[in-house]
């Protein structure tokens, strides 16, 4: 009888023991769903022949490289039919099957453009300058179509940094209504594909995002994505995790940090002018060394985890090393922001995955 009763209370505890372990965990902050790194220069890298090579200093492919890091998320940009052979359909369904046949999601940023798309320039493409607006409407429809159909992402970014709009004149900003009946139908487009691709609404910044917002609340979409970059948004870390939660409890829409970098040096690789080139466009504790740029990261991560209801972070322009050589002026502006130093070694910050 002792010792049934013994082993009743041995159960009883080992039960109460498993209770107050899921309650621990519980509480624990989740590892981010998205860890991305953009990619989109990869095949123009591929095609100098550069040897890169991973911590360990062996040669490996870059992306190779990232998904061992831990990246489990690649962004790539389409532009509709770009002058030169970057970022083109084929390109990017190319690199995106790659992606995904090793493992990895991709999170595919549309521009609806030719060339690069942003605040400041949103060009439509060439052929579809002349259209009415119906018929512009009916081209995002088919294209998008087009995209799901051939690409297939994870992730659909609808435009990039659309903070005045896109498809300017006609979906800029100043003409809200037509600019939310063209996401809407990309949207729609994306949602009929039957397929479980998450959409993005992607700003610039942080500071007006909530306004910016507001006009979208009846469009159907998944995730804010907002690109953070101290030199253009702040330098206010906790102010950037305040407004994703403000975001995400505003609009009941998970967050993502789809854009940001930092330094490892303030020198260069190239003759290209570099964007950031001065202590003042840096984070006063965050200095531009290979230890600043990857606990920058590591904040980065860090402030996602803890952020109410955040999807994750994507780092850009981690792969833009100089590969058209030391000589070039048509370069990377982006070389010391970049996962691979000078000598073309990934460097630590890769330990931010």
């Amino acid at each position: 009888m002792m010792l049934k009763y013994a082993i009743c209370v041995l159960f009883l505890f080992l039960i109460s023991c498993k209770k107050d372990a899921a309650t621990i965990n519980e509480t624990v902050v989740p590892e981010n769903e998205l860890k991305g790194a953009d990619i989109s220069y990869l095949p123009e890298i591929r095609n100098s022949h550069i040897i890169l090579y991973n911590r360990d200093n062996q040669a490996e492919d870059m992306l190779l490289t990232l998904k061992k890091s831990g990246v489990n998320t690649v962004r790539i940009r389409l532009w509709k039919s770009p002058v030169e052979p970057n970022s083109d359909f084929e390109t990017v369904k190319m690199l995106a099957q790659e992606c995904k046949t090793l493992g990895l999601k991709v999170l595919l940023t549309v521009h609806y453009s030719d060339t690069w798309a942003d605040p400041g320039n949103q060009m439509k493409p060439a052929d579809w300058q002349h259209l009415t607006i119906s018929q512009l409407n009916d081209s995002v429809r088919n294209y998008t179509r087009e995209i799901m159909s051939e690409i297939n992402p994870e992730y659909f970014q609808i435009g990039n940094e659309i903070n005045n709009g896109f498809l300017w004149p006609e979906g800029s900003f100043s003409n809200l209504s037509t600019l939310k009946l063209l996401i809407a139908t990309a949207s729609a487009t994306i949602r009929e594909s039957g397929k479980e691709t998450k959409i993005i609404l992607h700003y610039a910044g942080f500071e007006h995002a909530v306004d910016f917002f507001l006009n979208f609340t009846d469009i159907d979409y998944d995730i804010i994505g907002l690109s953070y970059y101290p030199l253009w948004h702040g330098k206010n870390l906790s102010d950037l995790q305040q407004a994703l939660g403000t975001l995400s409890n505003t609009f009941g829409k998970s967050t993502l940090i789809a854009e940001t970098s930092y330094p490892f040096t303030l020198e260069w690789n190239d003759y290209t002018h570099n964007v950031i080139g001065v202590q003042s466009q840096l984070i006063g504790e965050f200095p531009a060394t290979i230890d600043g740029q990857k606990n920058y990261l590591l904040k980065i991560r860090k402030i996602t985890e803890e952020a109410v209801n955040c999807h994750g972070f994507c780092y850009w322009g981690g792969e833009w090393i100089s590969y058209k050589g030391d000589t070039a002026t048509n370069g990377s502006g982006w070389e010391n922001q970049a996962f691979w130093d000078f000598n073309n070694k990934a460097l630590p910050v890769l330990e931010a995955y």
